[in-house]
């Protein structure tokens, strides 16, 4: 994803819409999906004890859609408040499996306060999907997608 301006500007018009939150967080995820052809796209709630899917985009839902936030590679951006992205998941054992075709993932904190709030998880069925312009993506995405939890 190069060029983030035309993705952020479609998050902006999502959110500034009227709808529920769920609803909203299901076009976004679609819309980071479709940008930026990446196979699964979910935004998770982060609480204290708990990480939990709020919307997804892609074939299968999660296979965890939810669990204690101290777990997964979501769990380790929580920890660190700080984008993760695993170019083989397979040989990290952190990765909770979401599904089993699931090469390399990359998770960004959506923060508020100076806390983390959510997560924005995308995943890919290759290995070293990633590129440091996706991450820059889909870190301006996460701070665009911060009223989502106001």
């Amino acid at each position: 994803m190069p060029d983030s301006a035309p993705i952020l500007k479609r998050l902006r018009e999502i959110l500034s819409i009227s709808g529920d939150r769920v609803g909203k967080a299901r076009r976004i995820s679609a819309a980071i999906r479709e940008t930026g052809g990446y196979r699964c796209v979910g935004i998770y709630d982060v609480s204290e004890d708990e990480i939990r899917v709020v919307a997804w985009s892609g074939a299968k839902a999660p296979a965890y859609p939810r669990f204690p936030s101290s777990q997964g590679l979501c769990g380790a951006t929580v920890q660190s408040r700080k984008t993760i992205a695993v170019g083989d998941v397979t040989r990290d054992p952190r990765y909770l499996t979401t599904l089993g075709t699931t090469r390399s993932e990359i998770v960004v904190p959506v923060l508020a306060g100076g806390a983390v709030v959510g997560l924005l998880d995308v995943e890919s069925d290759l290995t070293n999907a990633f590129s440091e312009e996706d991450r820059r993506c889909l870190e301006e995405c996460a701070v665009v997608l911060a009223p989502l939890w106001g």
